[in-house]
């Protein structure tokens, strides 16, 4: 699974013209799921976003987790963030999960950051959605279940 985080002062999602989902101060998150993700996965990354010391302190130091501000979170469903562009100039998404496999891992994941407490917004799964981001900073961290510490 792979997460690219955006610090945002505000975010939205529409699709087809009609607000899905919006946040203030939080995190935009772009959520990949890979084949072979499973809920154990899900339970690590959002684990891992709610703990990461992403948000500057009273003196402007990156100290705080989002746990700590209360970070809203926005998580869009981004299979592209598994292309593989290493051959020809179509990428190709075979490491991606299936849509019958990533939807219900992406619903998890939502749900696991509202269990933790964040106000959780969303898209719509598998459609052309619009997303505004006023990025903060900016301040772009991609995370990779694969690189997790053992």
């Amino acid at each position: 699974m792979r997460a690219l985080l955006q610090r945002v002062n505000q975010g939205r999602v529409r699709v087809a013209g009609k607000t899905l989902g919006e946040i203030g101060p939080g995190l935009v998150i772009f959520l990949g799921v890979r084949d072979g993700d499973e809920q154990q996965t899900v339970d690590y990354l959002a684990e891992r976003i709610a703990h990461l010391r992403i948000f500057e302190d009273a003196e402007g130091k990156t100290n705080l987790s989002a746990l700590e501000v209360g970070a809203g979170m926005l998580v869009i469903s981004q299979f592209t963030l598994y292309a593989d562009c290493r051959r020809g100039r179509r990428p190709g998404f075979s490491h991606a999960a299936r849509p019958e496999i990533a939807e219900p891992l992406y619903e998890a994941f939502k749900s696991k950051l509202a269990a933790l407490g964040f106000k959780v917004a969303g898209g719509q799964f598998g459609a052309m959605m619009l997303v505004e981001i006023h990025n903060q900073g900016p301040f772009t961290i991609m995370l990779d279940s694969d690189e997790k510490r053992l």
